[in-house]
């Protein structure tokens, strides 16, 4: 993506400049507000098939977000192929079955009760797609040499919730899952050693009796999530 001899500062002029006014920046915050609140994660899936060109608009969107010094440290493995879907659920299993017989404290398997999750994941079968996002740890110039990648986790992060939240945006259901260890992800999706697997979005439509944890409904107020100092 990079190459050493052109890393140069070219600033260009704003190419997509966004002005509201205050009515305007207020409806466009409520009513993203209102899209989001109608996100929920889900483990009971249709098996309804969802299109390649959705999930790649999707992955596009995320790859707009920020990033540290703009190295993009991320890749996104989407998987449809059946029996590929069923060996990822069979290596995931085996580690939430460790998971839950000990690897995990009490007070972390006491903490799940509420979402009532356990070692069988059937959403890595049933849901048309997964999505498996990568971090990478560095990268390398167009003459193979290694470059470090910055800020990655933050990085990651951000441009997770951007996939979370234009899955959403097209009427899609989700849930992310993130087994531990997830090593097992590079050999099965031939994915280099620089690259960390962080998650897996099960993504699809939700089954028509689909239901969610009652606790998830319940959301911090404001005034716990955020300070203002004016």
């Amino acid at each position: 993506m990079f190459s050493k001899d052109n890393l140069s500062y070219a600033p260009i002029a704003l190419p997509d400049h966004i002005d509201l006014d205050d009515p305007a920046m207020r409806e466009a915050a409520n009513t993203f507000l209102e899209t989001m609140k109608t996100r929920h994660s889900v483990r009971d899936f249709s098996t309804q098939p969802v299109p390649h060109e959705v999930i790649e608009t999707c992955v596009r969107t995320a790859g707009l977000a920020p990033s540290g010094a703009n190295h993009q440290p991320w890749h996104f493995v989407a998987i449809s192929d059946p029996v590929l879907k069923a060996r990822i659920r069979a290596e995931a299993e085996e580690e939430e079955k460790r998971f839950y017989a000990g690897g995990a404290s009490d007070e972390w398997i006491k903490a799940l009760e509420p979402i009532g999750t356990n070692a069988d994941k059937p959403h890595l079968d049933d849901a048309p797609w997964l999505i498996v996002v990568f971090a990478q740890r560095y990268g390398q110039f167009d003459d193979g040499t290694r470059y470090k990648n910055y800020y990655v986790p933050e990085s990651v992060g951000i441009a997770t919730g951007f996939l979370i939240a234009a899955l959403h945006h097209a009427g899609l259901s989700m849930l992310t899952h993130t087994p531990n260890p997830m090593k097992f992800l590079n050999e099965v999706l031939g994915r280099p050693d620089a690259e960390k697997p962080v998650m897996i979005i099960a993504v699809g439509h939700a089954a028509k009796d689909a239901t969610i944890p009652a606790v998830a409904k319940v959301k911090k107020p404001l005034d716990q999530i955020m300070s203002v100092f004016d």
